[in-house]
C-alpha cells in the first residue's frame, strides 16, 4: 500500500490498476479480471463457474482478513510502517499540536478547523451536553454494579427514542444536529454512568469548561466543592481521545457500518459499535493488560514471566497488531506522556513491571521475530486508572473517544452511492435435502 503522501504518477497509477488473469483448472476457462485501486472486486469471480447455471465463485474471507468493505478517505494505516494519519495527518503531530474537538472535526469534515469553524463546532457540540431528565431515570434503573459498557450502550440506543427525526438520515442538517447530539452527550452519560457506578449522585455540565474539563468534573466533583483538574491531566485525557478517534475498519467501526447499511439513524448505528467495542478482544484489552500485570507483581518476576510466555503457558498482553506489523504509534506517544501524569499523579509501580516487561520483550528473538511489539493498549490502562478510572470504565472511555470516528465513517457511508444494505454470503455445509420423517407426518 503507497503511502497517502506519495505523488501520484502515471506509473504508481498502471501499477495500482491493470487486469488479473484468472484460469479455471476445473474447465480451462481463462477470466480477465479489472485491477483498480491495488484491488479486484470480488463480485467480479461471480463470471467464474464450473457449469452454465453455477452461482459462480464466493470468496471464502472469515474475519475479513484481506477484503475491503469500503472506500473510505477518513483514516489510513500502513500496519509494516508503523503509519497512523488522520486524514493525511500523521497522528504524532495531531497528538502533540492538536484538540480532541478540533481531530473531531477534521474527521467528521476533512480539514482542520479554523478559528470560526471551531468557535461554531465546539458551541454546537456544548449546546447539546445537557440530557433529558428521564435519562436520568433510565440510568438509575440498572444495578448499581451493572457493567457501565451496556450502560452506556443503552442510553445511546435510548437517545433514538427522544430524536425520532434522526431517522432522516439523507438531511445534512439534521445529520450534522445528531452529531452535535451524540458528541455533546456521550461525556455527560459516561459520566453518569460512573457516578451510579459509585452511588454519587449526577453533577450536571457547567457552562464555560472545555469538553474534557467538564466530562472530569462531571465525573469527579463532590457535592458542595469547587473542582479544578489537573491541567497535565486534562491534557493526559484529550490526547488519549485523540489517539482512540479512529483507527480505520475495526471491529466496532465495521459494526457501525453494517447496522447503519440499513439506514437506521446514528443512535441505533452507534449503540452497535458499542456492543463490539466491549469485547475483550477489542475495548477490553488494556484492562486485560493490568490484569497481567498484576499478576506478576514485580519486576524481579518479569524473567520468569516471559519464560512461561515462551513455553506458551501464558499470554502477554498488550503485544502486537491485528494491524501493526512494526510498531503501534500510538503506544509511543503514551508511554512519552505517562512520565508527565505521574509526576502529577505519584508513581504506579506497575510502569515499571512493564517497561521492563517491554525491555526484555524487545531484545528477546522469540519476540522481535514474530513482530510482536507494544499497542496501544499496553501504556493506556496504566494512565486511566492514573485517572482514577476503574478498570471497567476503560472501554467507556475508549468509546467517548471513538464517537468522533464512528459518526465520521457513518457520515461518509451514508453518502456512498456504492454502500448497500450488508449482507455476506456463507459457505454452506449442512445436509442436503431430505424428507420429515413419517413418524412425524402422520402422528
Amino acid at each position: 500500500m503507497q503511502s497517502s503522501n506519495a505523488p501520484v504518477t502515471a506509473a504508481s497509477k498502471k501499477q495500482k490498476n491493470g487486469t488479473l488473469t484468472v484460469t479455471d483448472n476445473r474447465t480451462g476457462s481463462q477470466y480477465e479480471l479489472p485491477i483498480e485501486s491495488g484491488t479486484v472486486r470480488s463480485t467480479d469471480f461471480r463470471k467464474i463457474k464450473s457449469e452454465p447455471d453455477d452461482f459462480g465463485m464466493i470468496m471464502f474471507d472469515p474475519a475479513y482478513m484481506n477484503t475491503a468493505s469500503c472506500r473510505s478517505s477518513i483514516t489510513f494505516i500502513d500496519g509494516d510502517k508503523g503509519i497512523l494519519r488522520y486524514r493525511g495527518y500523521p497522528i504524532e503531530q495531531l497528538a502533540e499540536w492538536c484538540t480532541f474537538l478540533e481531530v473531531a472535526y477534521l474527521l467528521v469534515h476533512g480539514e482542520l478547523p479554523d478559528k470560526d469553524q471551531l468557535a461554531d463546532w465546539t458551541r454546537g457540540i456544548a449546546e447539546h451536553i445537557q440530557v433529558h431528565e428521564n435519562l436520568k431515570k433510565f440510568m438509575d434503573s440498572f444495578r448499581h454494579d451493572a457493567h457501565p459498557m451496556p450502560m452506556l450502550m443503552g442510553a445511546v440506543a435510548s437517545l433514538s427514542c427522544f430524536y425520532p427525526s434522526a431517522k432522516e438520515i439523507f438531511d445534512p442538517p439534521e445529520r450534522q444536529m445528531n452529531m452535535y447530539r451524540l458528541l455533546g452527550k456521550t461525556p455527560t452519560l459516561v459520566a453518569y454512568a460512573y457516578r451510579h457506578s459509585v452511588g454519587k449522585p449526577y453533577v450536571d455540565p457547567e457552562v464555560g469548561l472545555g469538553y474534557v474539563e467538564n466530562f472530569m468534573q462531571m465525573a469527579f466533583k463532590r457535592p458542595g466543592q469547587k473542582y479544578q483538574p489537573d491541567p497535565v491531566l486534562v491534557r493526559a485525557l484529550d490526547i488519549l481521545l485523540v489517539l482512540q478517534a479512529d483507527h480505520e475498519q475495526n471491529c466496532s467501526t465495521s459494526a457501525l457500518r453494517t447496522v447503519a447499511s440499513s439506514q437506521v439513524d446514528p443512535y441505533c448505528s452507534v449503540a452497535a459499535a458499542i456492543g463490539a467495542l466491549f469485547g475483550p478482544l477489542h475495548g477490553g484489552a488494556n484492562e486485560a493488560v493490568l490484569l497481567m500485570l498484576d499478576e506478576i507483581d514485580s519486576i524481579v518476576k518479569v524473567p520468569a514471566f516471559i519464560k512461561e510466555v515462551k513455553e506458551g503457558k501464558r499470554k502477554l498482553m498488550g503485544f502486537g497488531h491485528r494491524i501493526y506489523k512494526n510498531f503501534d504509534p500510538r503506544a509511543a506517544i503514551i508511554k512519552k506522556m505517562a512520565d508527565q501524569v505521574f509526576s502529577v499523579t505519584g508513581s504506579n509501580p506497575k510502569l515499571a513491571i512493564a517497561m521492563e516487561l517491554e525491555r526484555i520483550a524487545l531484545q528477546d528473538d522469540y519476540f522481535v521475530s514474530r513482530r510482536l511489539y507494544p499497542n496501544v493498549d499496553f501504556y493506556s490502562g496504566l494512565l486511566y486508572q492514573a485517572l482514577n478510572f476503574p478498570a471497567a470504565f476503560f472501554p467507556v472511555l475508549f468509546a467517548m473517544s471513538r464517537m468522533s470516528g464512528w459518526l465520521a465513517q457513518w457520515e461518509e457511508l451514508v453518502q456512498d452511492s456504492e454502500q448497500k444494505i450488508a449482507r455476506p454470503r456463507q459457505i454452506y455445509t449442512g445436509h442436503e435435502l431430505r424428507n420429515v420423517p413419517d413418524a412425524f407426518r402422520y402422528r
